[in-house]
């Protein structure tokens, strides 16, 4: 009975850390009720949610299952992993589980739109995978870019055959106040990076000269504003101030053109000092599902998105900072025996797109952990590595670290791995979601590494994913809202409105609002009967 007690005060601290976006203490809290009662089913599914928000998909898939192994029952679980296996695009998986879901609850209309957009997205990959060349024609292909007109009416700076610092000072005023670029100059932006990054190695190598700087940026994720911020503070990009973006400039904000197109005009002005890693999110599946596609038709046309995938796989995977520091968005890989050399001998032109394995998904996709050796991944895709495998790797090819991204840290970076493996993301405020801070690591001459942290600042009022097709990839990124949900026992007033007052299991009155400003719910002070969207709160 007492273990039962500490579970339940347990959960009621993983609900408040959730409640607080601070999903990595949700997780923590949960896995301790869990260790205390591993009998309860809510445990798990409530930890599932937080690790959907932390983006372990793999993690969220095995603690609904083990949800539903408990209680068949548990309708919420089975949402939860259809959710999870949205996100790592296993849209077959997550249709069983919908119609799971519509059985328990055939009247459930939000569970019927959810298997309605599922059906849709298995129907477009069966359909895309149908008319799939082995090697595609190039979007450039018959692209004319100098017979395009650009009209008189077009307010900002004209680009030429050479990009300018005149323009990039332009481009970025239009982006803050809500213009978009002519075509024309983003067809040749593309076209003309396309061919710098296409002609560098896999493996681009970078010293840092006395007087330079190099700043490695992490994740950027299409959050425009926040990008300006990190030029404000530590400099825009210059012959003495370069920068390393490592990958994940697109998806998930909803200002992924606008980062593309400014960090593709840097590139363009200023090539041998300011560089650029592909991402996982810089690849087809992911751009088509997490709103990067949307967001290119949606403000340009199809042909940009086009362009800009065959330019993404074009990108290197990794930079060598000063013999010392091996940077690449992902991780390690599953064999000891790859070394630097086998990087630089990828030709990455052979494969545009990294597929489910090998050396180019593993770079892309790969994850550290605490444990020795390696494990299957969180995520659902890839592999994770231990200490000791980051040793090995070290040693072996003379380096003093690992610099990744791919990951939110609350404080914007970690190092891991006894100083060996450090981790860089520079999105703060994650999807506006997540309370965590963004991070960059600037390296001089001594390749001494120093980090600094920033906040947030204030965007327009579009929501992250906004471009997305599927409302399912929404909720995957959505901050939690207090909504209605059925009670038991029922409670008709609060399930018709938000606002409605209802009393809890102790006869309490008390109020489910989702205005900020009105208090909100105690989660364990009333009975819920297992609803089922994850826009909802948890048990």
């Amino acid at each position: 009975m007492a273990d039962s007690e500490d579970a339940l005060t347990l959960k009621q601290k993983g609900n408040q850390a959730f409640k607080d976006h601070d999903w990595p203490n949700s997780v923590h809290f949960y896995t301790k009720a869990i260790e205390a009662n591993d009998r309860d089913p809510s445990f798990y599914a409530n930890r599932a949610q937080a690790n959907i928000k932390l983006e372990a998909y793999g993690y969220a898939i095995a603690d609904a299952t083990k949800a539903i192994e408990l209680d068949a029952s548990y309708v919420k679980a089975y949402w939860r992993r259809a959710i999870a296996n949205t996100a790592i695009l296993n849209s077959r998986e997550a249709l069983k589980d919908f119609k799971v879901v519509i059985r328990k609850e055939p009247n459930n209309k939000d569970a019927k739109l959810k298997l309605a957009e599922c059906e849709k997205i298995v129907k477009r990959v069966e359909f895309l995978r149908a008319i799939e060349v082995g090697d595609p024609p190039s979007a450039f292909e018959g692209l004319d870019i100098d017979s395009i007109v650009v009209e008189q009416t077009y307010d900002g700076v004209k680009l030429g055959n050479e990009m300018t610092q005149e323009f990039i000072d332009d481009m970025i005023t239009r982006f803050q106040n809500g213009k978009k670029l002519h075509k024309k100059y983003v067809y040749r932006i593309i076209a003309e990076v396309k061919k710098i990054v296409y002609d560098e190695p896999t493996m681009v190598e970078v010293d840092v000269d006395k007087g330079h700087k190099l700043t490695v940026c992490g994740d950027t994720h299409g959050q425009f504003f926040d990008l300006l911020e990190i030029f404000r503070l530590n400099g825009f990009p210059s012959e003495s101030q370069y920068y390393l973006f490592n990958g994940d400039f697109v998806d998930r904000g909803s200002w992924s053109t606008e980062i593309a197109l400014l960090l593709y005009s840097y590139k363009w002005l200023r090539p041998k000092a300011f560089f650029l890693n592909r991402g996982n999110h810089e690849t087809d599946d992911m751009n088509r599902v997490y709103g990067f596609e949307g967001e290119c038709k949606a403000k340009y046309n199809d042909r940009v998105f086009k362009l800009f995938s065959e330019s993404f796989s074009a990108l290197p995977l990794a930079t060598l900072i000063g013999k010392k520091f091996f940077t690449l968005h992902g991780g390690l890989f599953s064999d000891d025996k790859i070394t630097l050399d086998d990087v630089r001998k990828l030709n990455r032109h052979q494969q545009r797109q990294p597929g489910q394995q090998g050396l180019m998904m593993e770079m892309l996709w790969t994850d550290p952990q605490t444990a020795p050796g390696r494990g299957p991944s969180k995520r659902g895709v890839g592999l994770q590595f231990g200490p000791d495998v980051t040793k090995r790797f070290c040693e072996k090819n003379g380096l003093d670290a690992v610099i990744r991204s791919h990951e939110v840290r609350m404080e914007g970076y970690e190092v891991e791995h006894d100083g060996r493996c450090i981790t860089v993301f520079s999105a703060p405020k994650y999807c506006d979601s997540t309370e965590n801070k963004g991070a960059y690591i600037n390296i001089g001459p001594e390749l001494k590494l120093e980090y600094h942290k920033f906040d947030a600042v204030p965007h327009p009022d579009v929501k992250p994913m906004a471009y997305a097709q599927s409302s399912l990839m929404q909720m995957i990124d959505e901050a939690p809202k207090p909504i209605a949900l059925p009670l038991n026992p029922p409670c008709n007033a609060l399930a018709a409105n938000p606002s409605a007052y209802c009393t809890n299991n102790n006869g309490t009155v008390v109020s489910w609002d989702s205005n900020p400003d009105t208090p909100t719910l105690n989660l364990e002070e009333i009975y819920w009967d297992g609803g089922t969207s994850d826009a909802k709160e948890l048990l």
